[in-house]
């Protein structure tokens, strides 16, 4: 296993791997808690639309798919907040949006749009050291974020009645939230892609919640159990030659479906 190790490709698909487990780790237990997870998927897939911007305005689509994503996140957040507007149906509105003008820019540029499949499926082997730099640095923001903010976000998740009466900004908070949503998106771009996005996010978050109640306790056991998964597909994705970012997700949710039977047959046992 460790001879894989030996080529640059899978050094720098490790490095990737491990900062976007951390990532999701992190954004993911809010995003399970506050149950947001069809808004982390409408952030996601509408970053499809700066991916496209990049391939016409040639520029980095992982830029654009930033751009997209927080544009996304904070309208879907104030849509929801300041209008009538149904969140499921804001939520539906900017997904179609976004991927709409995705497919149209694409057709736009001129020539083929290289490694497209690679942003909407993910492709963990083929990540330059560039994006591993971006990945670090969206890394630190979202960990100083949730440092800065954590009993605030916590209040939000748990309680936001209770945090509106005691005066926190809850609706900046809530964008705030979101905008952490999309950094996580493009940080798990690459590794597996954009439509594969929502199970990293929710696969060790929901996991680590079988475990324990504590936010700091889920936070870490969310962010091993992403390792973990990524590590695990990754490895298996090389030695069966399948694609990276599905393998990833797939033996992922094996995982998952495992935990939750083996968790089911106890309970069922112990009541018995």
């Amino acid at each position: 296993m460790f001879d894989t190790f030996q080529f640059e490709f899978m050094r720098n698909a490790l490095m990737a791997g491990l900062l976007a487990s951390v990532a999701c780790g992190l954004v993911g237990v809010y995003v399970v808690v506050k149950k947001i997870v069809s808004m982390s998927g409408s952030i996601a897939h509408s970053s499809f639309g700066g991916i496209g911007l990049g391939y016409l305005l040639k520029f980095s689509p992982v830029l654009g798919a930033m751009l997209f994503a927080l544009l996304s996140a904070l309208t879907m957040g104030v849509v929801t907040k300041k209008t009538k507007l149904p969140e499921d149906t804001a939520t539906g509105i900017i997904w179609a949006l976004g991927m709409a003008l995705g497919v149209i820019f694409i057709g736009l540029s001129a020539g083929y749009a290289p490694d497209l499949m690679s942003y909407l499926f993910g492709n963990i082997l083929t990540v330059p050291s560039s994006d591993l730099l971006l990945m670090l640095g969206l890394d630190a923001v979202i960990i100083t974020l949730i440092i800065i903010f954590y009993k605030d976000f916590l209040l939000l998740c748990f309680d936001e009645e209770y945090a509106t009466v005691a005066g926190m900004p809850v609706n900046q908070l809530y964008l705030l939230l979101l905008c952490m949503v999309a950094l996580t998106v493009v940080v798990l771009i690459r590794v597996v892609g954009m439509i594969l996005v929502i199970a990293m996010l929710t696969f060790p978050a929901a996991l680590a919640r079988r475990f324990t109640n504590d936010l700091k306790k889920m936070m870490l056991l969310s962010v091993l159990f992403g390792m973990v998964f990524t590590f695990g597909g990754l490895w298996l994705s090389f030695v069966l030659n399948l694609a990276s970012g599905a393998t990833i997700i797939l033996f992922s949710g094996i995982v998952l479906l495992i935990t939750y039977i083996v968790g089911g047959l106890k309970q069922q046992r112990a009541h018995h």
